[in-house]
């Protein structure tokens, strides 16, 4: 629980700027007032950063030019002194070649705007994949009181009766339309009417389980996580979370006392009973780490052994969306299925406990949020494969793939690059059958650059006419939240720096069996060492700037993606800047 004393006025971290009868503070005193604000509107207040993921650019983000308005009323009716800090957009659907390539640079520029200005506390605006690990790393390690306020999903999408959910349903009609069921202006239609709104992927992609994760670790307010975006509610959550930073300034709640090992557990068993993104390993992983936390992938896989998927959403289900799951209980109803599973103990932003939080909650639809003796899937979303292939681990999403695939053997159609790749499954002439397991290598943290979305391979087009929807694949790379399939991803180490997956050859068998948690390509001992000794490296991606920088320091999928040097154990923060 948090502590019962208050902060003192004269124990803001901002009063060492503000406070002091000297030149140094006359200066920053002086240059508030040149912005039209007098001395009794931030004196002796809790100075709130709102740093805001706004962009023109970022579509998932274009109510944040309005609601930081709403969380600024907030902060003003509590008594604080807001302040936006724009940082970094990270739009996941305009930024080439990955916005994962960013995630840790925004983290840096959350994590230094925080400790470079006078600021007490922080409101975290994001929602769109990266900004919400991003922004929870960059505070994380900032140390100050902090909320997160999460975009909200967008409306569901619409298209001549169907209801359309973004990503997923751009997947299956694009295979429909390489079979030449759809037309190109039946296609334009599927464009102007999968996203009618702002906010995120309303499907279960990453955008939601990242927002659905910060508030199983306590960092949202109860039930923020899935309020569509354009909703009303959505409104009041913001000025909420403005009123509520300020009193987390004056009781100390920094995330160092919300980010614990059962918060990070929690977050877990939330995103295998979400039926989440792949992606939500990385990024858990990196969070926790950053809090001093050794969270790693045989804590996902042990939580998926026994957590249930309940959350009846695409692309796990067929019919329901983020709108669907909001009404129908949101987290909060979902989170009340589960309390034998959760650590109901952990404090939350709130000041509350997440048991206390979700007392009382209710499920209004039990066909979208299932009960844990009607699940969706029977296990929880996620499965760590290891073996020859990948020794330090590949992740796959089994509750989205067809279940013949769950034990399969085939020979591997291996591709290099993502441009030979592409053209190659558009060749109708291809050497290819639902058996084979196609290979995309090079594709990883530092060989992608940056781990894109490159995952869900196209199945090739000569089976699409044939009627096949789904085949094994396997990546070093990630694949979108919103995708769906027999997809093997995050395979480390990567085959850029000399990983197992550099030495496959096509025609190799690979074999998979995901009740054993096993991945292996047929080959001996022997052959894979005489491979190794003739395998030369790829030439560098980076020369200068910040890939070179992002070469040099990140981490493995394993390990989070995170640069070695902000990682808790390399060494604790060196402290507040100098006043001089």
């Amino acid at each position: 629980m948090t502590s019962s004393r208050k902060k003192l006025p004269g124990e803001l971290r901002s009063a060492r700027w503000f406070a002091p009868d000297d030149l140094r503070s006359f200066g920053h005193r002086s240059r508030v007032m040149q912005m039209g604000y007098s001395q009794a509107e931030f004196t002796d207040k809790p100075v709130i950063a709102i740093i805001n993921t706004w962009s023109d650019i970022n579509q998932c983000h274009t109510h944040f030019k309005q609601r930081v308005e709403d969380v600024k009323r907030g902060v003003l009716q509590a008594g604080g002194f807001p302040l936006e800090l724009p940082a970094i957009s990270l739009s996941e659907s305009a930024v080439k070649p990955t916005t994962m390539l960013y995630r840790n640079m925004l983290a840096m520029e959350t994590e230094e705007l925080i400790r470079s200005h006078p600021i007490d506390g922080v409101v975290l605006m994001g929602g769109c994949d990266k900004t919400t690990p991003g922004l929870m790393m960059g505070a994380t390690s900032a140390g100050v009181p902090a909320i997160y306020v999460p975009a909200g999903p967008m409306l569901r999408g619409n298209w001549k009766g169907h209801v359309l959910g973004s990503g997923s349903d751009a997947w299956k009609f694009w295979d429909e339309r390489r079979a030449g069921n759809i037309s190109k202006e039946e296609w334009i239609g599927i464009e102007g009417g999968i996203a009618r709104s702002a906010g995120t992927c309303m499907t279960m992609g990453t955008a939601a389980t990242m927002m659905g994760i910060a508030e199983a670790m306590g960092m949202t307010l109860p039930g923020a996580s899935s309020i569509p975006a354009v909703d009303a509610n959505h409104v009041r959550m913001c000025a909420d979370a403005g009123r509520r930073i300020v009193d987390m300034v004056w009781e100390d709640l920094t995330p160092a006392k919300i980010l614990t090992r059962p918060a990070f557990e929690n977050a877990i068993v939330i995103a295998m009973a979400m039926g989440c993104s792949t992606n939500a390993i990385i990024h858990v992983i990196s969070m926790a780490r950053r809090a001093g936390c050794d969270i790693g992938l045989d804590d996902f896989d042990a939580f998926s052994r026994k957590v249930p998927v309940i959350a009846n959403i695409r692309p796990n289900g067929d019919t329901y969306l983020m709108e669907d799951f909001y009404y129908a209980g949101g987290l909060p109803g979902l989170m009340s299925r589960i309390p034998d599973r959760l650590h109901l103990d952990a404090i939350t932003v709130n000041g509350k406990t997440l048991g206390e939080n979700i007392a009382g909650a209710e499920v209004y639809n039990d066909d979208v949020i299932r009960t844990v003796d009607n699940p969706l899937y029977h296990e929880g979303a996620l499965a760590v494969l290891k073996g020859n292939i990948a020794p330090d681990g590949c992740v796959m999403k089994p509750s989205a793939c067809e279940p013949r695939y769950f034990k399969h053997a085939g020979p591997a159609l291996v591709f290099d690059d993502y441009p030979s790749m592409k053209a190659a499954v558009e060749d109708e002439n291809l050497d290819v059958t639902a058996d084979h397991i196609l290979i995309l290598r090079n594709a990883g943290p530092q060989g992608g650059p940056g781990m894109p979305e490159w995952g869900m391979l196209p199945i090739p087009k000569k089976l699409v006419k044939q009627g096949v929807r789904d085949m094994l694949r396997m990546s070093d790379a990630r694949m979108s939240g919103t995708s769906y399939g027999a997809c093997i991803l995050h395979v480390a180490p990567e085959a850029y720096i000399g990983g197992p997956l550099a030495l496959v050859k096509t025609g190799d068998i690979i074999s998979v069996d995901i009740p054993n948690r096993t991945i292996n390509m047929e080959v001996s001992d022997e052959e894979l060492a005489r491979r190794r000794a003739e395998w030369t490296p790829p030439p560098k991606r980076f020369e200068r700037g910040y890939g070179w920088m992002f070469s040099k320091h990140i981490r493995q999928a394993n390990d989070g993606c995170d640069f070695d040097f902000l990682e808790t154990d390399f060494g604790a923060p060196v402290g507040e800047p100098s006043i001089y």
